[in-house]
């Protein structure tokens, strides 16, 4: 697997959503939540409460669940992380944090523009514009988080 012209496009992408799926959800789902009640809360304390408060407080619980997630996913393959297969995907998160990297972007993007387009009056393509903003900074933390620690090992 160390040569990308032995795997296929379609198997790459198969690879960075399996490699995504491996990250520590529950642990991002615990910090986006808390990051999310602060921002709501801050919100709150400034403008009141609304819709766009909220709005707001679940994009910011969005980000940091999927920067979590897709860090946890491209650090790749650590002591005690899974068995046979896992190994494998993990080694390869871990040779191609770009790729993986990715997959929660490309999911931020698609949170953050329904979240906005429910619960905001804004037009589809300022829910996208932000949507793509927060998209690429996921995108750039998850992979240079897997890009510096890959150097280290």
């Amino acid at each position: 697997m160390s040569h990308n012209s032995e795997i296929s496009k379609a198997e790459r992408r198969r690879l960075a959503v399996a490699s995504a799926t491996l990250g520590p959800w529950r642990a991002a789902a615990a910090v986006g939540a808390l990051g999310g009640g602060v921002t709501l809360a801050l919100g709150t304390i400034g403008d009141g409460i609304g819709l766009g408060v909220l709005a707001g407080a679940l994009s910011v619980a969005l980000m940091l669940f999927f920067m979590v997630g897709g860090a946890g996913a491209v650090l790749g393959d650590r002591p005690g992380a899974g068995a046979g297969d896992d190994r494998r995907i993990r080694r390869w998160a871990a040779a191609h944090p770009w790729r993986v990297a990715a997959v929660p972007g490309a999911l931020m993007v698609a949170t953050d523009v329904v979240v906005q387009q429910a619960l905001t009056a804004r037009g589809l393509f300022g829910s996208l514009w932000d949507g793509l903003w927060l998209g690429a900074l996921v995108v750039g933390v998850v992979g240079l988080v897997g890009r510096f620690s890959r150097k280290r090992a």
